[in-house]
């Protein structure tokens, strides 16, 4: 079945008014999920301006009665998680455990920020003159611009809509054109809660309709999820205009096994953060950090596990790991994987997976702990895909410093029982998560998240650092 692709615009679904665009199953390009037309920038004016008619009454509700639309749209992903489950798994590619995953986490990121009535509102501060408090309030920014990736189809989308909508803003949403059916069915399901006409807009379309958003001139701050690249190109766009931004980047995330680490969680957890979701996570394990002391041994036990990982079809329950999102994507991992090898980088794994043009086997390189390295193309871009490279050094220090030596600060997993070993990573290492004993990827929705260096800008995404960038504050001078 054929799902028509339409356009959401103050509370209407509509059929969009560009060219014909199309997305097929990850595995399988000859099969259509969905068919339709792409928002015009015409189009994209309109939702902004019924984004911003809508804002002052939304702005007005009570936060608790904002939370209730997201607690019903939070139901209604969990009743349909199977169903969206699956699609997710048919258009993006991950296996159907991990898309109905990825569901029920969006639910629960709405839960989340429904229950933020209940937090603490503002602070009151002492003032050094009598009579007087000062208070500090949070408001809305106004019209937020949300600009989400084709990985996580349900989940990055939630992560930064649910936040800008119970902190009083309204929304205008682009998803990533290649894996639109869960934006829709995330709209979808804030539509079957009863949400007001234009609170929130999706606009599905080519990545040049995020120029019509920094157009805009209701754009009060932008959220935005991608390559390094783009997002500084809209982070330069947006400082011309003064508009805040919020940008989640690119990662090329280590892992570092040190010589007392426990293999067998080691081995199991870099598996997990290397080749799940095949690889394509910004947080996923690229870079691999062994002390020579056990190199030998966390390999041969990391490719046993390999050898009994299964990659084929994502609605397969035996299946451990999908295609790439399409072909091009794949064609583009297999052209890096030859300029590393072309590089110097030495093949020492390579999986099993189906011949289909999407699908790519896990592969493993090794890489000298040298200068020439350091500077192979495995080493320094992100390659979102299934592809692991591995350095093996001498000691502590010399684990650090290589994981060190990128231009991301995302996310890195510590394999130690070493407390001092760890308190040292926590102290010495500039990225925004890390993992001590568990794989590099991961995110909670009631903990910040988001990088260092390359890998970030602005405020941190989810828990409590929503609100820094989801609001402004006004400190109050109250003096009765």
């Amino acid at each position: 079945m054929t799902t028509t692709l339409r356009q959401y615009i103050n509370g209407q679904w509509t059929n969009g008014q560009g060219a014909g665009i199309s997305t097929a199953a990850a595995s399988d390009a000859q099969q259509v999920i969905a068919r339709g037309q792409a928002a015009t920038a015409e189009q994209v004016q309109q939702a902004f301006a019924s984004a911003a008619a809508a804002q002052a009454s939304w702005a007005k509700l009570p936060m608790a009665e904002r939370g209730g639309y997201l607690l019903a749209a939070a139901q209604h992903l969990r009743e349909h998680s199977e169903q969206f489950g699956e699609e997710l798994a048919l258009e993006e590619g991950k296996t159907r455990a991990e898309g109905i995953g990825e569901v029920l986490r969006a639910a629960q990121i709405l839960a989340y920020y429904a229950g933020e009535s209940e937090r603490a509102a503002g602070t009151v501060y002492q003032s050094p003159r009598a009579g007087e408090q000062i208070l500090v309030t949070h408001k809305p920014l106004g019209v937020v611009g949300v600009i989400t990736p084709f990985n996580f189809p349900i989940g990055i989308p939630a992560w930064k809509i649910a936040p800008a909508l119970v902190f009083g803003n309204t929304v205008v949403f682009k998803p990533a054109s290649l894996v639109p059916l869960l934006a829709i069915r995330l709209v979808e399901s804030l539509h079957a809660a009863g949400l007001p006409a234009g609170v929130v807009n999706l606009v599905i379309g080519p990545g040049a309709l995020g120029d019509c958003f920094l157009a805009d001139e209701h754009l009060a701050g932008l959220s935005f999820t991608g390559s390094t690249g783009v997002g500084r190109q809209l982070c330069a766009a947006a400082a011309a205009r003064g508009i805040p931004v919020q940008a989640e980047m690119g990662g090329k995330n280590a892992s570092v096994v040190l010589a007392d680490a426990d293999l067998d969680l080691a081995s199991e957890q870099v598996l997990y953060g290397a080749f799940r979701s095949t690889g394509q996570k910004c947080t996923a394990t690229s870079r691999l950090i062994l002390d020579a002391s056990i190199a030998d041994a966390f390999l041969a036990k990391l490719t046993g596990l390999l050898d009994a990982w299964v990659t084929g079809d994502p609605l397969d329950p035996a299946v451990q790991m999908g295609p790439l999102v399409d072909a091009k994507a794949a064609g583009a991992a297999r052209a890096s994987l030859a300029q590393a090898l072309a590089e110097g980088a030495e093949l020492i794994y390579q999986g099993r997976g189906p011949a289909q043009e999407s699908f790519m086997a896990p592969h493993i390189l090794l890489l000298a702990p040298t200068e020439a390295g350091r500077n192979n193309i495995a080493w320094r871009e992100e390659f979102f895909a299934p592809i692991l490279c591995v350095t093996v050094v001498d000691g502590r220090e010399a684990a650090f410093a290589a994981a060190q030596d990128t231009q991301f600060g995302l996310s890195l997993a510590l394999f130690t029982r070493d407390l001092s070993a760890a308190l040292e990573a926590q102290n010495q290492l500039d990225v925004g998560i890390l993992h001590v004993n568990s794989e590099s990827a991961g995110a909670d929705p009631h903990v910040p998240f988001g990088g260092a260096k390359a890998s970030g800008f602005g405020p941190k995404e989810q828990g409590a650092a929503a609100r820094e960038f989801y609001t402004h504050t006004t400190t109050v001078y109250l003096k009765g």
